[in-house]
């Protein structure tokens, strides 16, 4: 006991139990290095948060090395491209073609649910008043409060935060070190989840004067959608068949034969759309990672994608650092992170704002003229596949 708190000892200790924190505990593990994940929510919570449902060619790989790709091989559905759309036109890239690489639909639940199985007792939930202390020196540690109201310390050899936008680990790095850049989309989206068959085989990407929609799912009898609404939206605003015809309208029901088949919505939401960058993503002894560092707006399908493959850099950091006491990696791992972190926010920027629709009539003519020379050109079909279906780990 110290200061009344329980002490415990760790080699690393990681702030978040969402995908990223998890998967770099498995990975850890597997090299032979400890660690403990602390998470504020519960269990049930954070396994059933509705979020990401594409994965990279990169992520999928990852995955298949840490031995967790049997059920997403199974289970999941590898996609070669996805369709881009504007009024009267629809085009198919297929990523494969254009690159050797494709997608997979898989949702973070399902990515979450395979984590959890591996987590064992390494992950702790409901805690509170978690704080971090000593980042600069050699000895870090965090202090919370379990579940049962016991204050405890957690000493560690390094701390990794993977606690998204509202922890503590962001905060911890100190202002005077700190840089942030952001950007806030002026429309939101309103997404739904519905249980009912994909009308598309593929997800499609659809410009549209009334606004952006997109066409995604989860699985052959679950789909997810996407309307571009104003910043502010209330979903009360927006009855069923409200969604559904609008979806109609902006997807192109109808043309050339096709249809889009409602049904039974089971979740609705507005999503705000940003970008947000915080470097440096390691300070002394705290590294960053996902969420805790950057954020995207989905129209990439980059945020867990990001999120893995900043974990997929900083695991044999780690390893190199704790076990052959080498820290270049280490010293690396800030620096190679936001090399992949500015691209993917910069893919995802473009994506957003050439497929979401303003008021102003010049930059709409802008945005078709972008949408025809990306499908028109094998060049632009090329870069546009490279960077949704993902570049290596690394790379």
């Amino acid at each position: 006991m110290a200061d009344g708190l329980v002490l415990m000892r760790t080699e690393v200790a990681i702030i978040g139990a969402g995908p990223s924190g998890l998967l770099l505990a498995h990975l850890l593990a597997r090299r032979g290095v400890e660690s403990v994940v602390l998470e504020t929510r519960s269990q049930a919570y954070v396994s059933g948060r509705i979020r990401a449902g594409i994965l990279e060619q990169s992520t999928v790989d990852l995955l298949d090395e840490a031995g967790l790709g049997t059920r997403l091989r199974a289970e999941g559905y590898p996609h070669r491209g996805v369709y881009l759309q504007w009024p009267g036109e629809r085009h198919h890239l297929d990523f494969v073609d254009l690159t050797g690489r494709s997608v997979w639909v898989y949702g973070q639940t399902e990515v979450q649910k395979d984590l959890t199985e591996v987590a064992g007792d390494r992950a702790v939930y409901e805690v509170s008043d978690t704080a971090l202390h000593d980042i600069e020196g050699d000895q870090p540690y965090v202090t919370y409060t379990d579940a049962g109201g016991t204050g405890r310390r957690l000493d560690a050899d390094v701390i990794v935060g993977c606690d998204g936008s509202f922890g503590p680990s962001r905060d911890a790095v100190p202002a005077a070190v700190r840089r942030t850049w952001e950007k806030s989309y002026p429309y939101s989206w309103l997404g739904i989840l519905a249980d009912v068959a994909p009308s598309t085989d593929e997800l499609i990407y659809a410009w549209h004067p009334r606004g952006f929609a997109l066409h995604s799912m989860r699985s052959p009898t679950v789909s997810r959608l996407y309307l571009q609404v104003p910043n502010g939206t209330d979903v009360a605003q927006w009855p069923d068949d409200r969604v559904w015809a609008e979806l109609a309208t902006r997807l192109g029901d109808g043309a050339d034969g096709w249809t889009l088949t409602p049904g039974p919505v089971t979740e609705k939401s507005v999503l705000p759309m940003r970008s947000f960058v915080q470097a440096p993503m390691r300070h002394g002894r705290l590294f960053l990672a996902g969420d805790a560092a950057h954020i995207v707006p989905p129209t990439g399908a980059k945020g867990l994608n990001l999120a893995v493959a900043d974990v997929g850099l900083l695991a044999p950091a780690l390893v190199a650092l704790l076990r052959d006491k080498d820290p270049a990696l280490a010293d690396r791992y800030g620096e190679d992170a936001l090399r992949r972190v500015w691209r993917c926010t910069h893919f995802s920027w473009w994506m957003t704002t050439m497929l979401h629709t303003s008021e102003d009539p010049f930059e709409a003519q802008l945005q078709l003229a972008q949408l025809r020379s990306v499908v028109s050109s094998r060049a632009g079909a090329t870069a546009l596949a490279e960077n949704y279906a993902g570049l290596p780990i690394g790379r």
